[in-house]
């Protein structure tokens, strides 16, 4: 039964994975390689461990996810989609001007989306304040935010961990996506924030190490983290920049690149081929 639902999260990943290059082809416009390292993260929050309905977004005590890196929207919209939260032929229109699904998710257009977010740093500052907002209620939902490594280079991010450190909100817990490439190119190179297990320690979280792209990692960090009783719990996950498609993985020139069609053919055929290995074709 378990690898049933590991395989079917492989699967999820993939389609979502198809999503991003159909979404970001058909604006001509978009972030592919961000999106597509952290799919399988979003996958595995969606699809086995968020507390959510799709029928009644707003639900008071539903689990909260804010997408701090708001530019990989591709990504979350994919897998709000596939969730049922709107129509997946809406994903085709990403981007275009009479859409809702914008380059950056809106939580007042969007269904599903708990936090606008898209100036850098900004979305685990809203994540610290929904778990504190958690904590005064006394409600049992769980804050997830999902940034980039890019983003920490920001200053205002290392004062919204300050924060929650401090608040011992351990109903809130992080992902970096550590892809190591931002639009400029390598991390190190441009800003370093290196090195980032033991910053994060130094600002008072449990730290957990993972493959940002092994589906039962993933699952359990999440469930190791919510056996941390006071402090918040940040999941350095390492990831691919571009996962999935050969030839955007760790390339930073498809940080914010669309594919033309030639790319988008080779992409698709590419996740295509995995899912029909995943289902024996």
């Amino acid at each position: 039964m378990y690898e049933m639902r590991l395989s079917e999260l492989r699967r999820y990943s993939t389609i979502i994975r198809k999503h991003i290059i159909e979404e970001v082809y058909h604006a001509a416009s978009g972030h592919p390689g961000g999106s597509l390292s952290c799919a399988d993260i979003i996958t595995v929050l969606y699809f086995d461990e968020m507390r959510v309905d799709a029928k009644n977004p707003g639900w008071e005590d539903r689990d909260r996810f804010v997408l701090s890196k708001g530019h990989c929207s591709p990504a979350l919209y994919g897998a709000l989609a596939e969730k049922g939260f709107f129509p997946k032929e809406e994903l085709l229109r990403f981007r275009h001007i009479d859409s809702y699904l914008e380059g950056h998710p809106s939580m007042k257009m969007v269904p599903g989306v708990d936090m606008s977010t898209g100036s850098l740093g900004q979305g685990i500052s809203a994540a610290v304040g929904m778990a504190i907002a958690g904590k005064l209620d006394k409600k049992d939902y769980y804050v997830y935010v999902l940034l980039g490594d890019g983003e920490i280079q920001e200053g205002q991010v290392w004062e919204a961990l300050m924060s929650a450190a401090h608040y011992k909100l351990n109903n809130l817990i992080a992902f970096l996506d550590h892809n190591r490439l931002q639009i400029d190119g390598n991390i190190t190179e441009v800003l370093s924030p290196e090195p980032v297990e033991e910053k994060f320690r130094a600002f008072g979280w449990e730290v957990i190490n993972i493959d940002g792209h092994d589906h039962e990692q993933i699952i359990n960090a999440i469930r190791k983290a919510k056996t941390v009783v006071d402090k918040p719990v940040m999941i350095v996950a390492d990831t691919i920049k571009g996962k999935g498609v050969s030839f955007m993985e760790n390339n930073a020139d498809w940080h914010g690149s669309p594919p033309n069609k030639e790319q988008r053919d080779k992409a698709i055929a590419e996740l295509d081929k995995l899912l029909a290995e995943m289902e024996g074709r």
